[in-house]
C-alpha cells in the first residue's frame, strides 16, 4: 500500500487538480458578473436571465451525488478527465448561442462536465496526499477555490469591457486544457466491484430536480399550481428514495451520516449559509449597476474582495480549526458576516468604491472562517469508509444552497426587490440560523470536539 503518491508525480498530480478545479470555479462564478449584458444582448429580462447560473448550479446538485457513485465503479481518474473534457467542449458551443434556450443547454453541458469531475476530486486528493499531509492538501485547494473565486469577477469585468460575453465563458478553458495534459500523473485507484445503483441514482437526481426545478418554475412560470405540482412530486420521490436508501449498506444519499446530529447540524448550517452567501453575491451586481451606476468593470472590481479575503481566511481557519472547535469558529463567522451584511444593507445613498470594497472583504472574511471548519468537521466525523461519501455531501449542500440562492434572487428579482436593500438583509437572517446551528454543535450532549473531530481517513491504495 503506498501513502501517496511519490515525488515528482505528486506535484504534477496536484497541479492536475488545482487546473480542473479552477476551471469549473471561474465558469461556474463568472457569468454572475455577465448577466447584466447577456440579458441586454439576448433581449431576455433580468428575471430571466439568472437561469444561466441555476441552471449550471442545478444540474450539478442533480448528479454530483450520482457521479461520485458511478465514479467508484467505472475509475476516478477516468471519470475526472472525461468530466474536463465534456467541460471544455460545451465551453466551445458559448460561441454559438444567439438565444437565453440555447445558451441554458450549453450550461447545462457545461455542468455535467463540471458534476463529473468534481464529484470524485476529494477522493483523488485523499489518494494524492500522504495521510500526515491531507490537511495541507486540503488547505491548498482552498486557496485555489479561493483564487478562482476571487479570479472570475475580476476576469470577468474586463473581458466584457474589451469583448462579447462569450468570451467571459471561454476564458477557463486553457485551465481545463492544462488539467487534461497533466492528468496523466492522477492515482489510478481500484474501481469497486459492486454494481452501480442506477436505479437510485435516477431518483437521487430526479428529487434534486423537480423540488428546485419546480421552485425556479414559480419564478418564471405563469402557473403557481403546476410549480407547486412540481415541487410536490419531487417531494413524494424524494420520500420514496429516502426509505429506499435506508436498505442500502453504502447509500447515494449518506443518510447514514445525516443521522449524526453533528453532521445533520453541520449540514444545516452550511446550507443556510451558502444561500446567504449567493444571495448577496449574484444581487450585487444588479444593486450595484441599476441602483448606483457602477460599469460592469467596476462591478467585477467591487465584488472581488470577497473572494480575494476568503483566499486569506479559509486556509487560516482551516489552520484553526485543528485547535478550536468548528462550532466556535463558526459562530464567530457568521457574527462578523452578519455584521457586515447589514452594513451592505445600509450603504451610502452614494457609495465610493471603497465603500462596497471593505464591507465586501468584511463579509468574506465572516464566510471564510465559518465554511473550512464547517466542512473538515463534516469530512472528519465521518467513518472512514464513507469519507468520499461526506466529501460528497459537503459539495451538494454547498451546490443546492448556491442554487437555491439563485433561486431566490431571480423570485426578489422578480418582485421588483432583487436590486436594493432586501437580498443582504434576507442573506443576514439566513447567517443568523447558520451562526446558531454551529454554536448549538458546541453542546456536550451533540458532539465531542476531539473524538468527532478526528480525521482517521487513510488514503486508498494507489499506483
Amino acid at each position: 500500500m503506498t501513502d501517496g503518491l511519490p515525488l515528482p508525480r505528486r506535484y504534477i498530480a496536484i497541479a492536475a487538480i488545482s487546473a480542473g478545479t479552477a476551471l469549473t470555479i471561474i465558469d461556474g462564478g463568472i457569468a454572475t458578473v455577465a448577466l447584466p449584458t447577456i440579458a441586454r444582448d439576448l433581449r431576455v429580462d433580468s428575471s430571466s436571465v439568472v437561469a444561466v447560473v441555476t441552471v449550471y448550479q442545478l444540474m450539478l446538485a442533480m448528479l454530483l451525488l450520482p457521479f461520485a457513485g458511478l465514479g467508484d465503479r467505472i475509475g476516478l481518474k477516468r471519470m475526472y478527465q472525461g468530466g474536463q473534457l465534456i467541460f471544455v467542449a460545451a465551453t466551445v458551443l458559448c460561441f454559438f448561442a444567439k438565444s437565453l434556450p440555447f445558451l441554458l443547454v450549453v450550461r447545462a453541458f457545461q455542468a455535467i462536465g463540471a458534476a463529473a469531475a468534481l464529484s470524485v476530486s476529494s477522493a483523488l486528493i485523499r489518494s494524492v496526499y500522504p495521510a500526515k499531509q491531507l490537511g495541507r492538501g486540503l488547505g491548498i485547494n482552498s486557496v485555489v477555490v479561493s483564487s478562482s473565486a476571487a479570479l472570475a469577477p475580476t476576469l470577468g469585468g474586463l473581458i466584457l469591457g474589451v469583448a462579447p460575453w462569450p468570451w467571459v465563458f471561454a476564458s477557463a478553458v486553457p485551465f481545463g486544457i492544462v488539467s487534461l495534459l497533466l492528468g496523466r500523473a492522477l492515482p489510478y485507484i481500484k474501481p469497486a466491484s459492486e454494481p452501480f445503483d442506477v436505479f437510485g441514482a435516477v431518483l437521487c437526481a430526479a428529487m434534486f430536480g423537480l423540488v428546485i426545478g419546480g421552485a425556479e418554475s414559480a419564478v418564471h412560470g405563469d402557473s403557481p399550481v403546476v410549480s407547486a405540482a412540481i415541487v410536490g412530486v419531487g417531494a413524494l420521490v424524494g420520500w420514496y428514495f429516502v426509505r429506499r436508501e435506508r436498505g442500502e449498506a453504502k447509500p447515494i444519499l449518506p443518510i447514514d451520516l445525516l443521522n449524526r446530529p453533528v453532521l445533520a447540524l453541520s449540514a444545516v448550517g452550511a446550507y443556510t449559509a451558502f444561500i446567504a452567501s449567493m444571495t448577496l453575491l449574484l444581487s450585487t451586481p444588479f444593486r450595484l449597476q441599476q441602483s448606483f451606476g457602477f460599469t460592469a468593470a467596476e462591478v467585477g472590481a467591487a465584488i472581488a474582495p470577497w473572494p480575494l479575503t476568503n483566499m486569506v481566511v479559509a486556509p487560516l481557519s482551516g489552520w484553526l480549526s485543528d485547535r478550536y472547535p468548528a462550532g466556535v469558529l463558526g459562530g464567530i463567522g457568521m457574527g462578523v458576516s452578519i455584521t457586515a451584511l447589514m452594513l451592505i444593507a445600509f450603504m451610502p445613498v452614494e457609495p465610493s468604491y471603497f465603500d462596497v470594497a471593505w464591507r465586501m472583504a468584511l463579509c468574506g472574511a465572516g464566510f471564510g472562517l465559518f465554511l473550512p471548519p464547517n466542512a473538515r468537521l463534516i469530512i472528519g466525523s465521518a467513518p472512514r469508509e464513507r469519507a468520499a461519501a461526506a466529501g460528497g455531501l459537503v459539495s451538494t449542500v454547498r451546490l443546492v444552497g448556491q442554487t437555491t440562492g439563485a433561486t431566490l434572487v431571480a423570485a426578489l428579482l422578480a418582485l421588483g426587490a432583487g436590486s436594493g436593500r432586501v437580498p443582504p438583509l434576507v442573506a443576514a437572517g439566513l447567517a443568523l440560523v447558520a451562526g446558531l446551528c454551529s454554536l448549538a454543535r458546541l453542546r456536550p450532549s451533540i458532539r465531542n470536539p476531539q473524538a468527532e473531530e478526528a480525521d482517521d481517513v487513510q488514503p486508498a491504495p494507489v499506483r
